[in-house]
């Protein structure tokens, strides 16, 4: 697992409103055998959004928002193959952590 790396939801009856989860974690704690991740949802899960701390993004050609506040932590078994890694979007990943922690 690599930060910034974007996997189906593990859930698969959240799918469709919860596309993908991305992973928010340092590699440093790889051997923990959860990860901390914020769901990447569809826009219409997420209405009246605030554009810093959940901002757009786009998932193997999938309009997502990241909804910051709705971080949680994730079992890793089960999560199967990356299908993206969003390292290009560290910027405005690490913009609505800033967003949400007070760095803002």
């Amino acid at each position: 697992m690599s930060r910034f790396d974007v996997y189906a939801n593990p859930d698969k009856s959240e799918r469709l409103h919860t596309p993908f989860v991305l992973d928010l974690q340092n590699s440093y704690l790889a051997t923990l055998t959860t990860f901390v991740a914020v769901p990447l949802r569809t826009e219409s899960c997420v209405p009246g959004r605030l554009v810093d701390l959940q901002p757009g993004l786009t998932v193997a050609g999938q309009a997502v928002v990241m909804d910051t506040p709705m971080m949680a932590t994730f079992p890793k078994r089960g999560l199967g193959l990356p299908v993206a890694n969003l390292r290009a979007e560290q910027g405005v990943i690490q913009n609505a952590l800033d967003a949400l922690f007070g760095e803002y």
